[in-house]
């Protein structure tokens, strides 16, 4: 529905991976807290911090295009291993992004949502997503299935906004098809 923000989604994982002592994660607690941070930004505000598209998958809801980067399979892929890379299940911050353009909202959900979950391994994380409605509701089996961005806004209480969102929404890819953002 928005605009998937590929330089924002950079500096949200450099961030979170920077509150790392070995500046490294497990990439799919790395996807979980993204996707965590994403749903509490649009709770409360209306509108995801990445802008990515989620999908149910078996080990829970996922931000898509955040995955194939991680693959290396996106376009934005090359970019995106200058800063992060891959090895095995982990990934690892080698180069600095920054982060201007990080409201400070959005730094000070990471913050809370990466501090909320400090403890938690891979796994927790799984199983804490698991409980989401919106999962529930489109849990895939052992497929990979879209969620509806109106489950999403249901689960946070938000579904009454959905025209002022939509609205929005329209606002966000319009902007990012005329400036490429």
């Amino acid at each position: 529905m928005f605009a998937f923000k590929f330089d924002k989604t950079i500096q949200a994982a450099a961030y979170l991976l920077r509150r790392e002592s070995s500046r490294e994660m497990n990439y799919m607690r790395l996807l979980k807290i993204l996707y965590i941070a994403d749903r509490e930004s649009i709770r409360k505000t209306g509108r995801p911090i990445t802008g990515d598209r989620v999908a149910a998958m078996k080990q829970g809801p996922v931000l898509s295009e955040i995955l194939d980067l991680i693959k290396g399979v996106h376009l934005h892929s090359p970019v995106w291993a200058q800063f992060i890379q891959r090895d095995e299940y982990n990934v690892r911050l080698v180069g600095e992004p920054g982060q201007a353009n990080l409201s400070r909202f959005e730094i000070e959900t990471l913050e809370r949502v990466a501090e909320e979950h400090r403890s938690h391994d891979e796994w927790q994380m799984v199983e804490f997503t698991h409980k989401f409605p919106e999962w529930q509701k489109n849990d895939p089996g052992d497929l990979r299935k879209w969620v509806p961005f109106e489950d999403v806004l249901e689960a946070v209480g938000r579904l009454a906004d959905l025209p002022e969102i939509e609205e929005d929404a329209k606002a966000d890819q319009a902007f990012a098809r005329l400036f490429g953002a």
